[in-house]
């Protein structure tokens, strides 16, 4: 992903100013692909989330865009649906881009968009995003999963951080959107320092307690063999 007009330049691969949601990493990366992760938790309740997930033209960064304003952006939330944004008519007519495709929609728990986002649409590359809602007992759990595999003329060690800054941005956008990521609990610090915690905890350490069985069979690590 890259930035205003979704151009590649030292910007892409540079670091990005971005607070953390909550909890984020790189889960993974080999010579042909990685998968990129973050969560938060926000007091909205999943059919809230829901609701402003199906707008992303209200939290979906405009610095990601093609156009350079996110009121061009449109989601149809059922399976085949798209996630596109309109191009103003320069002349020539109006443009349109795919973003993503949706591959999966279960309301108030998880949405799947198949897409290689930004300069990543121009390379052989598939990318996979899933978002899943989790209630809990001050609102929702969020993830963001992006697996991005196939080839690319990038260098997987200088994009794969710079994609998970910007998946990690969208996030952002979208806790801000329902009102704010809230701090995390006293258990939720101790399970990112790296002890015995759950099974889930241990897979991915990093993720509070709230958002680490939302895992499940969601993301697996690539074997180490092809690390």
């Amino acid at each position: 992903m890259a930035f205003s007009g979704y151009c590649m330049g030292a910007a892409m691969i540079g670091a990005l100013a971005l607070a953390p949601a909550a909890a984020a990493k790189v889960v993974d990366q080999s010579d042909v692909g990685f998968t990129v992760a973050h969560t938060a938790q926000v007091a909205a309740t999943p059919t809230d989330v829901w609701k402003m997930l199906r707008m992303p033209e209200s939290w979906w960064s405009k610095d990601h865009s093609w156009s350079g304003d996110a009121a061009n952006f449109w989601l149809d939330s059922q399976a085949g649906g798209c996630f596109c944004e309109k191009l103003p008519d320069t002349g020539a007519g109006v443009g349109s881009v795919q973003h993503a495709r949706v591959l999966f929609s279960k309301p108030g728990q998880l949405l799947r968009l198949s897409g290689a986002f930004g300069p990543l649409q121009g390379e052989a590359l598939t990318g996979t995003l899933t978002i899943q809602i989790k209630k809990t007992a001050t609102g929702s759990a969020l993830r963001f999963d992006y697996v991005v595999g196939g080839y690319m003329r990038f260098k997987v060690a200088d994009i794969a951080p710079a994609v998970d800054k910007v998946i990690g941005e969208q996030l952002l956008g979208l806790a801000n959107a329902l009102g704010g990521a809230l701090p995390p609990t006293r258990d939720e610090k101790a399970a990112e320092k790296p002890k015995e915690e759950t099974p889930a905890a241990k897979k991915e350490p990093g993720l509070d307690a709230a958002v680490a069985d939302l895992v499940g069979e969601e993301v697996k690590p690539a074997p180490d063999a092809g690390r």
